[in-house]
């Protein structure tokens, strides 16, 4: 690389991995071995986007080689009292250290001196050279190094937003200049460095003083002038001044053994990186090293192509002749969809990685559209977050649904526990491909769209979508998950949109009535929990509650937190079946009757014009698989309550349509069963082939009686045990749950477990595969990826452990349930019936009075067989004009 003018960067490695650890949830960076990734993965993001932006001729990274320096001989307190480093970090730098190297880059580090020492006298050996100099640090002591040559790039957040801090944005925003900075932070003082300051001195008192004595030596040696309480504190503390004084200056003059040209950046060692980036499983850290290193310096199977889009303003008639040559198409737009009601302007499509046309769908009208629509339905289209756009455009009549790539779905396949699945992040970290907000500034744009760079923006994603899903697709095809991919998830899309826009139609006068009940249920509650203290108190309150509990009814103490001695629902669960005081059982009805009241307040608000409620699905949320749902959440609504289903009647069969009835269907205990056919266990297996009730047939071989003398009691224990164990259930968390000795739960537990042996040996079996694998299977060969099972921190570890028993059984669930929505919904075909919700185990459909039968029987038939296995899937069917009224 050649440089008109030679620059100088210097990074504070620890500095910057920590805070990159920080920003990146561990649980979500780690390869299949265990080793976690997130500080790496970072930091080299970090350096990557850095290198490019800044284009320096020379770089170092300088890391701290522990505490012992000569700052904590002269201070023992020095950097006392911090958090202790999680174990994840450490081996992280070790691993950052090698790929530094292997990039060409010098790392340094100096026995007995901190890394920002060591910055401070390379920055001066670059001054000195007359290079331009940059410092990347996140530690503000770095500012006193800030000089006309000198900037401090500090991050704001995490690692990606940089501020420059050159002596006028120092001077702005502390008011002091950067050689003052130093005495600023000593009158402060450091939390981070244990470097307690003056008592009520903040910056702007220091930054005063600085400004009318000159510098710090000024300040003290004026001391006796400065009056008020304020002055007297600074003379009591002068000697801790001075100490810190002392401490933060940064050497300049260390001895480092090397040069200035000895910080050339070099070319690296190519093998060796790419070495690397295979064992930490970084697939596209090193296409976006080829911008920087040149394509002669990265091994050619890392390389990004080279992208230039050129992105195209047309009418809908000239988008017509253009994608009239492809049969795979990407596309994109602003499409949004909130209650019922869809908006989209401007649609882009891509039929190659290097162009993109774009069309105003606002000004098409419906001629266009239509047009538009029905060419789209002879091409296979690709999309990032398919159901939103599909929605929105069929509210223009672009009615499209032959979705053969999702980006967002795959992205969610291939690690399942992700927060967020943005293009943006995916293209980046999976291609290579770098978005921003407005486009790249690459390629010739020809818009006028109003002078929109949203069209643009739309532009470059649907061309990079296309690169994106062919990784993405490769990648789902080497874990194994084609099917899931393409015979499940994106088949689901339409499915689900139609659903979604169809709504489910509600009582709203009912649903107002309910909410006056649990008002005044809850009013109740309050007023007989404040006879039984005698006053009136506030029962939101945790610090009220804290006082009314423990000072004045002298209740035995809860769990300790932050704040006192909780308060959550659990704990005065637990604390009112020890004490049976009265406040207790009128508090508890009062926060089930407000919590009741909140969900039927938000029930209330997502009714929209048309008098239905339309929740959206999510099918990147739950790492099982499991649909959620949002905007409301229906999974919120109590099961087995009389409230619950108080609230379930209020969702009613169309009341446009005479006799017209809702149908729900669900899987009796199809958890169990699918236990039962991963275990293999015959017992259990024969039991369900027989019919039997599981779990009166489970209490009769655990207790040792016959079925006809399981009473409720031991019922509810093997109930409880069975559901438990799919969860991970431990001996105490069951006697928690059945408010039982522990010994009695083990023992319960240790008699299941003789009487059901291939049960034990199938949950032993499947944390131990998860262990060696690095992931779970369902029986259709979705993954979910559990590094913590490595962690050397044994919590991670056991709910890593209680994921890996869980995710094979309730993510086979989420596959069957979703392979019989496909089933239904393509069976009912062109019946007037349709599939409006998929709650729990259960599917709710609007039946027409003329298809009861009909639709009962496909219902029950597609099901009961979506999938085959040793145990089999029983289906409960009911009709009636209400949610409730249907249940059976």
């Amino acid at each position: 690389m050649t440089q008109v003018n030679e620059s100088l960067l210097l990074i504070d490695g620890h500095s910057l991995a920590y805070r990159a650890f920080h920003a990146l949830p561990v649980e979500n960076f780690a390869t299949s071995t265990g080793q976690s990734t997130n500080a790496i993965y970072g930091f080299i993001s970090m350096l990557i986007n850095v290198l490019r932006d800044e284009s320096p001729s020379h770089v170092a990274v300088a890391f701290d080689l522990g505490r012992q320096t000569f700052r904590l001989e002269e201070y023992a307190e020095y950097k006392a009292g911090r958090a202790k480093t999680p174990p994840e970090f450490h081996p992280q730098i070790d691993l950052i250290k090698d790929i530094v190297v292997a990039m060409g880059i010098a790392v340094v580090t100096k026995e007995g001196f901190e890394a920002d020492d060591a910055l401070a006298t390379m920055a001066r050996m670059g001054t000195e050279a007359g290079a331009r100099v940059e410092v990347m640090s996140g530690d503000k002591d770095s500012f006193q190094l800030s000089n006309e040559t000198v900037t401090i790039l500090y991050p704001k957040r995490g690692v990606s937003d940089l501020n420059r801090m050159t002596p006028a944005a120092i001077e702005e925003k502390y008011a002091v200049t950067p050689a003052n900075y130093r005495g600023l932070a000593a009158l402060v003082g450091e939390k981070a460095d244990n470097l307690p300051g003056v008592p009520g001195v903040g910056d702007k008192t220091a930054a005063k003083w600085l400004a009318t004595y000159g510098d710090l030596p000024g300040v003290l040696e004026n001391a006796e002038s400065i009056k008020g309480k304020v002055g007297e504190k600074l003379r009591d503390h002068i000697p801790e001044v001075e100490r810190n004084f002392k401490l933060n200056r940064l050497l300049d003059d260390v001895d480092l053994d090397l040069n200035y040209e000895d910080l050339k950046w070099g070319a690296g060692d190519p093998s060796e990186l790419s070495s690397l980036f295979d064992q930490l499983e970084f697939q596209a850290l090193g296409k976006r090293l080829s911008a920087i290193f040149g394509e002669e310096a990265v091994p050619s199977e890392t390389l990004a192509p080279a992208r230039e889009v050129f992105v195209e303003t047309l009418e809908v008639s000239g988008l017509l002749d253009k994608i009239s040559d492809y049969d795979v198409l990407a596309l994109d737009s602003d499409a949004r969809y909130e209650l019922g009601r869809g908006d989209a302007r401007i649609l882009a499509v891509s039929g190659t990685p290097e162009r993109a046309w774009v069309v105003d769908l606002a000004e098409a009208g419906e001629s266009a559209a239509a047009d538009l629509g029905s060419a789209l339905r002879t091409k296979s289209l690709i999309l990032h977050s398919a159901k939103t756009q599909i929605k929105a455009w069929r509210s223009l009549g672009l009615d499209v649904d032959d979705v053969v790539g999702d980006t967002a779905l795959a992205a969610y396949l291939l690690v399942p526990d992700q927060r967020s699945y943005e293009l943006p992040q995916i293209a980046l970290d999976r291609a290579g491909i770098e978005l921003s907000e407005t486009g790249s500034d690459s390629g010739q744009l020809a818009l006028d769209l109003d002078s929109d760079q949203t069209a643009s923006t739309h532009g470059h994603r649907a061309a990079a979508l296309l690169e994106v899903h062919e990784v993405l697709a490769q990648a789902i095809d080497d874990a194994n998950m084609g099917q899931v991919y393409r015979d499940i998830e994106l088949p689901l899309v339409p499915v689900l949109a139609k659903m979604e826009l169809a709504g489910i139609a509600v009582d709203e006068p009912g649903l107002s009535g309910l909410i006056d009940e649990f008002t005044k249920q809850a009013n109740a509650s309050a007023e007989l929990a404040y006879e039984a203290i005698g006053h009136e108190v506030n029962l939101g309150s945790p610090k009220q509650l804290q006082t009314v509990l423990f000072d004045e009814l002298d209740m035995p103490k809860t769990k300790r937190t932050k704040t006192g001695y909780t308060t959550d629902a659990e704990a005065l669960a637990e604390l009112f079946i020890k004490t049976e005081h009265p406040f207790l059982q009128h508090l508890l009805a009062y926060r089930d009757s407000t919590k009741l009241k909140q969900t039927v307040v938000g029930l209330l608000k997502t009714v929209a014009e048309d008098g239905r409620i339309h929740t959206t699905y999510q099918q990147t949320v739950a790492a099982t698989g499991r649909l959620s749902s949002l905007d409301p959440n229906l999974q919120n609504i109590p099961v087995r309550t009389e409230s619950g289903r108080r609230i379930r009647e209020i969702f009613i069969a169309d009341p446009d349509i005479d006799n017209a009835r809702l149908l729900t269907a669900d899987y009796s205990q199809i958890e169990m069963r699918i236990m039962a056919h991963l275990s293999g266990d015959a017992a259990l297996i024969q039991a369900f082939k027989d019919g039997e009730d599981l779990h009166s047939y489970v209490g009769s071989k655990v207790f040792g009686v016959g079925i006809d003398e399981v009473d409720s009691a031991m019922r509810s224990k093997v109930k409880a045990m069975s559901y438990g164990l799919v969860y991970g259930l431990s001996a105490y968390g069951l006697s928690r749950q059945l408010a039982i000795g522990v010994d009695e739960a083990k023992n319960l537990m240790e008699q299941y477990f003789e009487r059901f042996g291939a049960v034990k040996d199938y949950l032993d079996e499947i944390v131990e595969q998860a262990r060696a694998n690095g992931y779970t299977e369902t029986i259709m060969g979705r993954r979910r990826y559990l590094p913590a099972l490595h962690s050397d921190r044994r919590q991670l570890r056991d709910m890593a452990e209680r994921a890996a028993l869980n995710a094979p059984i309730q993510g086979s669930a989420a596959d069957i349930m979703k392979m019989a929505m496909l089933k239904v919904s393509d069976r009912l075909g062109d019946l007037k019936s349709t599939v409006l919700l998929q709650v729990h185990d259960e599917i709710i459909v609007d039946v027409h009075p003329d298809e009861i039968d009909a639709v009962t029987v496909i219902v029950t038939e597609e099901m009961g067989s979506a999938y085959e296995s040793d145990v089999p899937l029983d289906v409960n069917v009911g009709t009636g004009v209400s949610w409730h009224a249907a249940a059976h």
